[in-house]
C-alpha cells in the first residue's frame, strides 16, 4: 500500500434493499393484518395447551406430596417463557418461515431484504412482540395500518415482514387478461 492512500479501518456495510415492494406485488400484502391476529389466537391456543398440562400435572403431584410438589408453581411462568421462546424460534427457523397459526392462515415471514427465517431470529422476533405488547398493548397493531406493507411495531425492530405465502399469492395475482380479437 502505497503511503499516498488512505489506511482502510474496520469493514463495509452492504445495506440491502427491501424484497417485497407493495406497489408493484400488492398481493403479498393483501389481507395480511386481520389474518396475522387469526393467526396470532391459534398460536396462543397452540402454546397454552402444554402449559395448562404441566399446571394439571404439578397440581396433581402437590396432592400426592402433600403440598410440597405444589412448589413447582413458581417455575412455571419461567418454563412458560421459555416454551414460548423455542415455538416461536423452532416454528420461524423451519422451512415455511411461520409459526403453526400463519400456516393455517396462508401467511409466511422473511426477512426484510427477502431471506427466510432462521431460529435466533424467530426466537428474538417473539421477545421482542412480547416486550411491546407488554409496554404498548394492542397499540403496537395500529402501527400495521399505517404503513404499505403492514408491518408491526416488532416487525420493523427485528427487520422483518409478513407475507402472503406463494400459494395464496398466486391464488391473489391478477392474471393477464386476453388480448381482444382482432377486429
Amino acid at each position: 500500500m502505497a503511503e499516498t492512500e488512505p489506511r482502510r479501518i474496520g469493514f463495509t456495510i452492504e445495506v440491502k434493499p427491501h424484497a417485497y415492494d407493495p406497489a408493484t406485488n400488492p398481493e403479498l400484502f393483501e389481507g395480511v393484518l386481520a389474518r396475522r391476529v387469526v393467526a396470532f389466537f391459534i398460536d396462543m391456543v397452540i402454546i397454552t395447551i402444554p402449559i395448562v398440562f404441566v399446571a394439571v400435572c404439578i397440581a396433581l403431584f402437590g396432592l400426592f406430596t402433600f403440598g410440597v410438589g405444589w412448589l413447582l408453581y413458581y417455575l412455571l411462568p419461567a418454563a412458560a417463557a421459555i416454551w414460548a421462546i423455542v415455538y416461536y424460534g423452532m416454528t420461524f427457523g423451519s422451512p415455511a418461515s411461520a409459526t403453526i397459526g400463519m400456516r393455517v392462515m396462508d401467511l409466511e415471514m422473511r426477512t426484510w431484504y427477502g431471506a427466510p427465517m432462521y431460529f435466533l431470529l424467530g426466537a428474538v422476533h417473539g421477545i421482542a412482540y412480547w416486550v411491546t405488547v407488554g409496554m404498548l398493548t394492542l397499540l403496537i397493531l395500529l402501527v400495521g395500518l399505517f404503513n404499505a406493507r403492514s408491518r408491526l411495531l416488532h416487525d420493523m425492530l427485528v427487520g422483518t415482514v409478513v407475507i402472503n405465502n406463494p400459494a395464496r399469492t398466486a391464488a391473489l395475482r391478477p392474471h393477464a387478461s386476453p388480448s381482444p380479437p382482432p377486429p
